[in-house]
């Protein structure tokens, strides 16, 4: 790929993976409205697993109470860290077993298409207002329990649709649930970390099988322009959910959706 390609896809990954605007999206379109060639699943995961090291880096914090929280677990004793790290992995479970299905059934490929992207953008926006304007703002991280968990993890198959949001779908199922802005979007990103994570070793097993050393470096490229990116949006993010909401994202997606629409009913 062109250098400045995998700059611009790395940059747009890096920026939209923890915002609730669909990262996964803003790749499919970035070739699709440039006529570049797409970058194919290689390049999607590696900005991906670029995105994952910053997270990681971000709430080093947290995932260091939550290994001792699963050492907890395995001792059974029953500490507020491994509560955490026994929630992160019973929501996850959902999203894995939905992209096993995926993958062996072949229905990724068909879902990566603009118009379905355009109706997704506005239909989720429309949610992600509607729990965050009328969901209550009571609960803490501290309140979170299994049916919780469950309820977050299982909203988080549906980001598999492009257009989605994994973020914006398990941040707006936590703000229906009644978790602060914040507490909501913590959670989402540290369950961002294993389904991240299983994905990218699939993709690194099969990159390191194809032997291609060119398609290598671009990954290596692309997965240290996103983690740049990542980090600063994560950061800034963090900051503004603790003074305010969701609009200026719910904004942003409408428009964004509308856009689409109209693109794709009267593009030839």
């Amino acid at each position: 790929m062109v250098i400045f390609h995998l700059v611009i896809l790395a940059v747009v990954q890096g920026i939209t993976e923890f915002l609730p605007v669909s990262s996964s999206a803003h790749l499919i379109l970035v070739p699709a409205l440039t006529d570049w060639p797409d970058q194919g699943p290689m390049i999607d995961i590696a900005v991906h697993v670029g995105t994952l090291a910053a997270v990681t880096i971000y709430f080093r914090r947290d995932l260091v109470a939550m290994a001792g929280g699963l050492i907890d677990i395995f001792c059974g004793r029953r500490t507020r860290e491994a509560g955490l790290a026994f929630y992160v992995v019973a929501a996850t479970v959902p999203i894995i077993l939905a992209g096993l299905v995926a993958v062996r059934f072949d229905l990724l490929e068909s879902v990566r298409n603009v118009r379905l992207i355009a109706w997704t953008t506005l239909g989720f926006a429309i949610v992600l207002h509607l729990s965050d304007r009328f969901g209550p703002r009571l609960r803490p991280m501290e309140s979170l329990g299994l049916r919780d968990a469950i309820v977050i993890g299982l909203a988080q198959v549906l980001a598999l649709v492009p257009g989605t949001s994994r973020s914006g779908i398990t941040m707006t199922a936590a703000r229906a649930l009644g978790f602060e802005r914040s507490d909501a979007a913590r959670f989402s990103m540290l369950l961002s970390i294993p389904t991240v994570m299983a994905a990218g070793t699939l993709a690194g097993l099969d990159l390191y099988q194809t032997g291609d050393s060119t398609l290598t470096a671009n990954a290596l490229l692309a997965a240290v322009l996103a983690f740049v990116a990542a980090i600063a949006a994560i950061s800034l993010l963090m900051r503004w959910l603790r003074h305010a909401g969701f609009m200026p994202f719910v904004v942003y997606r409408i428009l964004l959706g509308a856009g689409l629409l109209a693109w794709s009913y009267t593009s030839p």
